[in-house]
């Protein structure tokens, strides 16, 4: 009977820290992510517990990672403004199409030559760390919805974060082929060629218009708006699952169907007040997830999860975040018309967390990668840094360029 009190208590206690903690933390270079941290490390260190080491658990692992990308990722697709048009999504074209294909090619490379790992494992890493994290990107992702004026950077950062963890799902299956049948094209490559990056994305991409077109047209053109009067956000689960089951169950990237749907849905009517009850629900509900799931990886960390790091470890962890990502995401920018300190910004913040988890989870149940215990130390040492020196540095980071800005809004405004 105790035990689940002390759940119950903790949970509570979560639920205060969650709404309140980031009250007083605003003018700190810290971030509510890093608190959790450091909550869930001192619970088990100072009660002398073992830890939690998550690939103890890996159906728990996939099911709470898997949770909260989707509902992230309703929030994503909510909080965008831009219209649909090629030319407003052209640098998130560049992010998707070239920063995130190279990425995971240097860090594949990375993890073969430098760290030694075999081609399916080094392919698994390059997969799993490439694509940013819609979930702790939300520290620099576009406020709600009609909020203000959208700047390139925090659209960018969104955008991307909304759609590569779908798009990234095609390098997943790579590796678990690579795994399976060893480098070298064959029948099971055209398979994944055709089934797992073309159906597949197009699917999920389908599955998503389809939901938010006829959800859209219910909510906001039945009935004089009737739906969209009730005023009740709790409905942004249901577009979340209903699209990404949808696209599930026709074998499609839940994860591109969801953003998308939240997209499209918006889109119908994109002034109206519901889509601010929508988009506050979801973040209430992504910030609780995030938050257990934070409180849990400190706890992890107070075990034996970064028993395996070495110094090379470490280092590819620092080239991870500080160069690969930052040299070709300034690469992938190079021409697009955005300033160059904006273009360093986004460049930046490749910022790794829930999503890189959700993959070497999903990929190991499938299929043994061989030397996975170094894939996961330095997955989890990625993550941490990320979610320590991103935390420190977003607020710091996007206020500049917010000042930045209206210096020049008013010295433009004065001429």
């Amino acid at each position: 009977m105790e035990s689940h009190i002390y759940v119950l208590g903790g949970f509570g206690l979560l639920i205060l820290l969650v709404a309140w903690f980031p009250i007083f933390i605003r003018n700190l270079p810290l971030t509510l992510p890093i608190i959790c941290l450091a909550v869930g490390y001192a619970i088990f260190a100072v009660a002398g517990e073992e830890g939690l080491n998550p690939r103890d658990y890996p159906a728990a692992l996939t099911f709470l990672t898997e949770l909260t990308i989707i509902v992230s990722l309703t929030g994503a697709g909510l909080s965008i403004d831009k219209r649909l048009r090629w030319r407003e999504w052209a640098n998130t074209a560049r992010l998707i199409g070239l920063a995130m294909p190279l990425s995971i090619a240097a860090i594949a490379a990375l993890g073969a030559f430098f760290l030694g790992l075999p081609w399916e494992a080094a392919a698994l890493l390059g997969a799993a760390l490439a694509p940013t994290d819609p979930v702790l990107a939300a520290d620099v992702r576009v406020g709600p919805p009609q909020a203000e004026p959208e700047d390139e950077v925090r659209f960018s950062l969104t955008s991307e974060a909304g759609l590569n963890d779908g798009l990234a799902f095609p390098f997943i299956f790579l590796a678990i082929g690579l795994a399976s049948h060893g480098v070298g094209w064959g029948a099971w490559a055209w398979e994944w060629l055709l089934l797992d990056v073309v159906w597949r994305v197009a699917a999920g991409c389908a599955a998503g218009w389809m939901v938010g077109s006829v959800l859209g047209n219910i909510v906001y053109r039945v009935r004089h708006k009737i739906i969209a009067r009730t005023g009740q956000g709790f409905a942004s689960l249901g577009i979340t699952f209903v699209a990404y089951a949808g696209a599930e169950l026709i074998h499609g990237y839940g994860f591109i169907a969801v953003f998308v749907a939240a997209l499209v849905m918006r889109r119908r009517d994109n002034h109206n007040e519901y889509n601010h009850r929508l988009y506050d629900f979801t973040e209430q509900a992504e910030h609780l997830l995030m938050m257990t799931l934070l409180v849990l990886f400190g706890g992890s960390l107070a075990g034996t999860l970064l028993d395996g790091l070495t110094w090379p470890i470490f280092a590819a962890a620092i080239v991870v975040l500080f160069v690969i990502r930052p040299v070709i995401g300034m690469l992938s920018l190079a021409g697009s018309g955005i300033y160059r300190c904006e273009r360093s910004i986004v460049s930046l913040f490749g910022i790794r967390g829930v999503g890189s988890f959700y993959y070497l989870a999903y990929a190991t149940n499938i299929e043994d990668f061989g030397e996975v215990d170094t894939v996961w130390t330095l997955v989890t040492l990625v993550v941490l840094i990320s979610i320590v020196s991103y935390g420190m540095l977003s607020a710091p980071l996007m206020g500049w360029m917010d000042r930045r800005r209206e210096i020049e809004a008013k010295s433009l405004g004065a001429q």
